[in-house]
């Protein structure tokens, strides 16, 4: 496996999660779960499936608010501001930490009407030169303006899965948001459109920061700066990429690393 991730720059911290447990029902999804997320750092989530971390994704920005049963114990901070505080409007944290999803879900709207929902909804446009503005600097930083500048009136659902998925990144970043989730962005895309949106995401970390679940260890090591391995609910290890690679520090990793479970 090549390294390509550097080491993590010691950024400030953007999210806090400290002593997270999450219940589904009566059962225990996540236990005790304490991490740190870097401000413009990439962070990867691996580990088997059903190990916690989509969940503890989920958690991030409260989406797990919208299944039934699911309880949330513990704090998680963005900017040292308790996100499950009663006094926090939902609406607004997920326009500062946005979400792309495992398979593209593109709106049955236009390509332009797809980026411009946000920003029209959270009130951020007022005219038709502020919403063509974000529109097209969204796309551009998405790496699609080139590729559908032409097109902006079809339907964002007959682009290609890769260009898809890249509209929603588009959509993500039209609010602003200081944090991007992603769930698995490329597990259904071909190799060509996987490289692209890795691109990508080295490209966004300048200004977001970006936390992924993958269950491409190889993704990891040439995405991320800081690499966490949960198993069974537990989050096992977190560190620089390099080093949970390389070196590991619990045997769990080492043999989730090395193929000999997961």
């Amino acid at each position: 496996m090549t390294l390509h991730a550097a080491k993590s720059t010691g950024k400030p911290t953007k999210m806090k999660a400290v002593d997270v447990e999450v219940f589904y029902g009566e059962k225990p999804a996540l236990k005790k779960v304490a991490l740190d997320v870097h401000e413009n750092e990439v962070t990867a989530l691996i580990g088997p499936s059903g190990c916690g971390k989509s969940t503890f994704l989920r958690t991030l920005n409260r989406m797990n608010d919208v299944i039934e049963g699911c309880r949330v114990k513990g704090q998680i901070t963005l900017d040292n501001q308790d996100i499950y505080d009663p006094s926090i409007d939902v609406v607004q944290l997920r326009a500062r930490v946005g979400m792309v999803f495992q398979k593209p879900n593109p709106f049955p709207k236009s390509i332009y009407d797809n980026v411009a929902y946000g920003p029209r909804i959270h009130g951020l446009v007022r005219t038709k030169e502020e919403t063509d503005e974000v529109v097209q600097r969204s796309l551009e930083r998405a790496g699609l303006h080139k590729e559908v500048k032409d097109r902006l009136h079809e339907s964002g659902t007959s682009l290609s899965g890769g260009q898809q998925q890249r509209l929603c990144i588009a959509r993500a970043i039209a609010v602003d948001p200081e944090v991007i989730l992603m769930d698995e962005p490329c597990s259904a895309l071909d190799p060509i459109a996987t490289a692209r949106i890795e691109e990508l995401i080295d490209e966004l970390r300048t200004n977001y920061t970006i936390v992924i679940v993958t269950h491409s260890m190889q993704q990891a090591a040439r995405v991320s700066q800081r690499t966490a391995f949960f198993h069974l609910g537990d989050l096992v290890e977190v560190g620089d990429t390099a080093q949970i690679f390389t070196n590991p520090s619990d045997e769990r990793t080492q043999g989730y690393i090395t193929g000999r479970f997961g």
